[in-house]
């Protein structure tokens, strides 16, 4: 619980009054009140002027009223999440006595990231529209509370963003926080974002501003079902419903590239008719992007019993984890997977079937059908705005393409059943 004190700190007659904020051991601030008076006039005990004149006792009111309105601050700035130290303390003292205008716009990182968070719906966004998407405003929560550990018990302004700090912050989230590489940058990408925006406020930044680098990370592991992994889960005998019913949706989210979230809300009302033609129309939960995907002979042949049964994000995750396990896809790739006890990714190789999430939907159908269909056919599907946006995520090299020509003559000899369908074999 916070703790407010006052003190002198000089026997001078004019002895300047101190505001002591405690809120635990290594959190205790220091401020001057630009309230003065002759130490001779002030109760150490009681930590408060001497009640024998009229002049001390209106300077005790005007102390306790202090007093309250910094204990409401706290109240305040701790339920919001927002850093309390000295500088805070310093000017919640100077709006108490309206030395300041509480309109003053601050010129503290952490203080334009909350002002972004606060006016996220009246952003124009990326699309040309107002308010920011859900996911956006989580980016800058989640940049609000790394930042908040980096700087520690300092504030940094935004002018004192320079390279050295871009760089610190940088090592700070591979380091100690062991954020990948991807997220790391990212950051440093809603960083910058950040600086330019007290810039449009008329706050001034650092000259090195433009010249830190926001890397975007390539995709250093892209896993994804092939062909014939998916043939193997489409005739792999279940025996339970739930895990048949998580097969129909993967199976659809294979063919149709939408992320999990975009996938599992589908219903019979995306699924219309234009000009002749049957296609599935949604618009993207993360990019807000107006989707129409033609329904294939396959999508129509996964779904001629009825679209699936609704389940949640997380049981899908669990299940065709499990699925791919059951039809043996146990290849051992390199991938991230969660580490329980710290609570991050941990780099290693894997069994694949360790490494299936939802996103292995939209990942397989682009890399599946990429060099089939035209680029542009399958980036409208995915909803990727750039040919080299959507080349990274696929992440081809020349093994990729080997691989790709192997699974196609293989699935072309099950087609023609020129032979029965292959079996991997392991090598013991």
């Amino acid at each position: 619980m916070a703790t407010i004190n006052y003190l002198l700190q000089s026997t001078s007659n004019n002895a300047p009054i101190y505001l002591r904020l405690s809120l635990k051991r290594n959190a205790v601030y220091k401020r001057k009140t630009g309230l003065s008076i002759n130490p001779k006039e002030w109760n150490k005990d009681k930590k408060q002027p001497k009640q024998t004149t009229a002049q001390n006792k209106n300077l005790t009111f005007d102390l306790r009223k202090l007093k309250d309105k910094i204990f409401d601050k706290v109240n305040e700035a701790q339920t919001k999440g927002e850093i309390i130290n000295g500088t805070w303390l310093q000017y919640q003292i100077d709006l108490h006595f309206e030395r300041i205008a509480e309109n003053k716009k601050s010129e503290y990182v952490i203080d334009i990231i909350q002002s972004l968070i606060d006016n996220a719906d009246l952003r124009k966004n990326s699309k040309g529209g107002i308010g920011l998407s859900k996911s956006r405003k989580d980016s800058y929560k989640s940049l609000k509370r790394i930042f908040t550990s980096f700087q520690k018990n300092k504030s940094y302004k935004v002018k004192e963003v320079n390279k050295k700090l871009a760089d610190d912050f940088l090592r700070f989230m591979l380091t100690e926080c062991n954020y990948s590489k991807s997220y790391a940058t990212k950051k440093i990408a809603d960083l910058k974002t950040v600086c330019f925006e007290a810039e449009s406020e008329g706050i001034k930044v650092n000259s090195q501003l433009r010249k830190i680098k926001s890397l975007k990370v390539k995709n250093d592991f892209v896993i994804y079902l092939s062909e014939l992994e998916l043939i193997n889960i489409k005739d792999l005998e279940l025996s339970s419903e739930a895990l048949q019913n998580a097969r129909k949706w993967l199976l659809l989210g294979c063919n149709i590239g939408q992320r999990g979230g975009d996938l599992l809300n589908l219903t019979e009302n995306n699924f219309i008719t234009r000009n002749g033609y049957d296609v599935i129309e949604l618009k993207q939960q993360k990019t807000g992007k107006n989707i129409t995907i033609p329904v294939l002979p396959t999508t129509k042949e996964i779904i001629e019993t009825g679209l699936p049964y609704k389940i949640s994000i997380q049981k899908f995750n669990k299940y065709i984890k499990d699925i791919c396990k059951l039809a043996e896809i146990n290849a051992e790739v390199e991938g991230k997977l969660l580490d329980k006890e710290s609570k991050r990714k941990k780099q290693g190789f894997y069994p694949k079937h360790k490494l299936i999430t939802s996103h292995i939907c939209r990942r397989s159908f682009a890399t599946n059908n990429y060099g089939k269909l035209p680029t542009a056919l399958i980036m409208q599907i995915t909803g990727h705005s750039t040919e080299k946006m959507f080349l990274n995520y696929i992440g081809k090299d020349s093994l990729d393409f080997a691989q790709q020509i192997a699974d196609y003559y293989a699935l072309q000899s099950i087609k023609d059943k020129k032979e029965p369908q292959l079996k991997i074999v392991k090598n013991l």
